[in-house]
């Protein structure tokens, strides 16, 4: 294989695997237990591979191994030789009337909330060599993580956008601002000043969670008294049933919660944001991507909105 002029022999693929797993892992016998080699066989690989390129990638360090200033410039360059080695795979897979490869992609908030059930059991029914990888992942993490090629695609719910991200909309829901069932009498028809006073449970600054949160209360011009920080739904669902403060939480989830005697909801406020499917522009015209495209639609049919196919351009509008 030749890239930017470099001849790029089958060892040479596996070596450049390698090095992309261990700057991913950050550890060689993680790396190694997830590319299914030993340790000593990845070592060698790395080491064979700094030797060819004349600079060292890596260094280690007391948690496992920190890429160098050279394997952090190198890095993209070996993932986009990973990257085109597995296109021209899928494409000669593809032209032989079969969808094969590996996909890494992230999911959001609750499987059934995202149908992820749905989309796997198709998955294996309809495209049995296609392998896919899963993430899960705060949304906007996920978000950045397909900007910055760590993942092929993803769920995510926000609005956040990039020329190299691709979207595809597949429902819009509500959150709203939920109390613990106790705090009832304090928080029907209180003002939103007061509710600030009170301990919030929020999700880390990246979430799109947190997005939300953080443009309620500064629409209001005020900054929450006490945060406790908690990375997922269910366990901020868990502490605010168990009586330790206010938080947003999806509308579905809280009627339930509500309807049970768990918690109470403050009807001063519902935030809207969408769920959307998400990946990379680069992979748009990809078979896998393509494949990976109609399964998220056929399990959303409701985002159909021209066709029951999946258009090619439709994956890759920066390459029209």
């Amino acid at each position: 294989m030749q890239y930017f002029g470099i001849i790029i022999s089958p060892m040479e693929i596996y070596q450049l695997r390698g090095f992309a797993a261990v700057a991913e892992q950050e550890h060689l016998t993680r790396a190694a237990d997830r590319l299914h080699v030993s340790q000593p066989a990845l070592s060698a690989q790395i080491k064979a591979l700094e030797d060819e390129l004349g600079v060292e990638l890596f260094e280690r360090v007391p948690t496992g191994m920190a890429l160098t200033s050279a394997g952090r410039r190198l890095l993209p360059v070996a993932q986009s030789v990973l990257s085109a080695a597995q296109a021209l795979q899928n494409e000669a897979q593809a032209l032989s009337g079969e969808v094969a490869g590996h996909v890494r992609m992230g999911t959001v908030s609750d499987p059934e909330f995202v149908r992820l059930p749905r989309f796997l059991a198709d998955a294996v029914e309809r495209f049995p060599l296609l392998e896919i990888e899963l993430h899960h992942e705060v949304s906007g993490a996920a978000f950045a993580k397909v900007r910055d090629s760590e993942l092929d695609a993803s769920f995510y719910y926000g609005d956040l956008a990039h020329a190299s991200v691709p979207s595809l909309a597949l429902r819009e829901f509500d959150f709203c601002v939920v109390a613990p069932a106790a705090w009832r009498e304090r928080v029907d028809g209180a003002r939103f000043a007061a509710l600030a006073e009170e301990p919030w449970i929020l999700t880390p600054p990246i979430s799109t969670h947190r997005v939300l949160s953080d443009r309620l209360f500064q629409k209001h011009g005020i900054t929450p008294a006490q945060v406790i920080e908690a990375d997922n739904e269910a366990v901020i669902r868990s502490l605010v049933v168990a009586g330790l403060g206010m938080a947003l939480m999806r509308e579905d989830l809280a009627e339930a919660a509500a309807a049970a005697g768990e918690i109470c909801v403050w009807n001063g406020a519902r935030l809207s944001t969408a769920l959307q499917f998400i990946w990379r522009a680069e992979r748009g015209l990809d078979p896998v991507m393509v494949a990976l495209a109609e399964l998220v639609r056929d399990a959303w049919p409701e985002s159909r909105s021209r066709s029951t196919r999946i258009e090619r351009e439709e994956l890759a509008p920066a390459a029209r």
